[in-house]
């Protein structure tokens, strides 16, 4: 228990800089844009290549990761009919799927595993199912909808090949080849990239920190409250529960069915409030989300060890 308040601690205290930051203003009106352009061009495809790379994969096709696969994937797409019947933008209704079962498996996953399990590996499955699916097709799909919004033509020429104008994309399937095919990157080439790597989740903390000192309570928005809700109580409540009757079916028990209702309960990640940021939709949805879902995830991720310990 002690490992999962740790984690939380260290994610506020990056956040709380970033808030400070922004209430005195040192890096100016634009930091929050400017920081997450940083993570989505620069220094996320890097962490997506360095950790891809490295990544057994023999070792998380398991059980996990069918559980995650698929509850991830029905969480996401349990908000879509939300979205559409408050007839809400189509770039919106992809960020609040995406928060609804995108979880914050590295920054806070990584230590609750250690912490919980004493086994960071324990995430890897969720790791490589967002970092090779879930990501490239949300963010593919947010750069054909900002296409349309900016009235370029979508042809299905421009559709099929926007994972290639991704730079998430293009670090994914290069981390895979590199892990699929036994390549070793030598250390002159990978040194940099780690560097790179190591700015990701500063920056989009920072970026989330400093959006917060000028933002109104979560909810505040009319036109956010009901989206937000149904994101929150799909993230924190349903998420868990399909991890725990997927797992049931699949006739996991003990250890391995408390890891994957823990990971399903892990709060919706910052990447989705700096891809909203970096195309321009759902950003106060984003926002909101990210900090309503990691405040009420604690007592959910103490409840599920509690009773399946």
């Amino acid at each position: 228990m002690i490992g999962v308040v740790e984690g939380f601690l260290v994610l506020a205290c990056v956040v709380l800089v970033g808030y400070a930051i922004g209430r005195v203003g040192v890096l100016g009106p634009s930091a929050t844009e400017v920081l997450s352009r940083t993570a989505f061009f620069v220094a996320s495809p890097a962490l997506l290549f360095t950790t891809l790379s490295r990544a057994d994969v023999t070792a998380v096709f398991s059980a996990n990761l069918l559980v995650t696969a698929v509850t991830s994937s029905l969480a996401c797409l349990l908000y879509v009919p939300v979205g559409r019947l408050r007839r809400r933008p189509a770039g919106e209704t992809a960020i609040g799927a995406m928060a609804s079962g995108y979880v914050n498996a590295g920054n806070l996953g990584l230590p609750v595993a250690a912490y919980v399990f004493g086994d960071a590996t324990v995430v890897a499955p969720v790791l490589l199912f967002q970092l090779a699916i879930l990501t490239p097709v949300f963010t593919t799909v947010l750069d054909v909808v900002s296409a349309r919004r900016n009235g370029h033509r979508t042809t299905w020429r421009r559709t099929v090949l926007a994972p290639l104008r991704n730079p998430l994309a293009i670090a994914s399937a290069l981390g895979l080849v590199v892990t699929a095919s036994g390549l070793t990157v030598p250390e002159v080439v990978l040194a940099p990239v780690e560097l790179l790597a190591d700015l990701a989740v500063p920056a989009m903390l920072l970026a989330f920190g400093i959006s917060l000192s000028g933002a109104s309570r979560p909810g505040r928005d009319p036109d956010v409250r009901v989206p937000l809700v149904v994101i929150v109580l799909l993230k924190n409540v349903i998420h868990p529960l399909l991890g725990l009757g997927f797992g049931l079916l699949l006739g996991l028990s003990g250890t391995e069915l408390m890891a994957v209702v823990v990971c399903a309960a892990l709060p919706a990640a910052q990447n989705v409030f700096g891809y909203a940021v970096r195309f321009g939709h759902g950003v106060t949805l984003a926002r909101d989300a990210v900090a309503v879902s990691t405040l009420l995830s604690l007592p959910v991720i103490f409840m599920a060890v509690a009773l399946l310990a």
